[in-house]
């Protein structure tokens, strides 16, 4: 699968349907299905969506690095495949399901973000939020990436 990047802002419809945005459709790789999973974020209030083949490399790497005989590890495991198969319909549109856009808080105006083998589908407002935070980016990434360079280094 591509490296998928970028914002992107757009609406759903009604049913809860979007247009995938063609600058994100172009990164998709053109040679996978139109199955997608959607699931919601335990990091933040959106929703992350995988291509079908990307979703089986997170459940592949899920079996390998959890126990499932272990109640935490059974129950984090649970929870990272609770979702929802999607397919994309010939004009382009994934449907979101009224559960997850309720759990999502997604009305009409989204917010879609490319986040490396995933996209991250937020409402609009709550992005606008998170992002009036005052994150300090530059003291987090000085303390984690100085750390990464240190690891290099030696």
């Amino acid at each position: 699968m591509s490296l998928l990047v970028g914002v992107e802002y757009c609406k759903t419809d009604a049913q809860g349907r979007f247009k995938m945005p063609a600058a994100i459709k172009k990164q998709l790789d053109v040679a996978s299905d139109n199955r997608y999973f959607i699931r919601k974020s335990i990091y933040n209030d959106c929703l992350e969506i995988f291509t079908y083949d990307s979703f089986q490399q997170e459940v592949s790497f899920l079996n390998e690095n959890l126990n499932l005989y272990d109640p935490d590890s059974k129950k984090l495991y649970r929870r990272f495949i609770e979702g929802n198969m999607l397919e994309m319909d010939s004009f382009d549109r994934l449907l979101i399901p009224d559960a997850m856009r309720s759990s999502a808080h997604i009305t009409k105006e989204i917010v879609i973000i490319g986040s490396g083998n995933f996209l991250e589908v937020w409402d609009s407002l709550t992005y606008k939020k998170v992002n009036e935070d005052n994150y300090n980016y530059q003291e987090v990434a000085k303390k984690l990436l100085s750390k990464a360079n240190d690891r290099q280094s030696n």
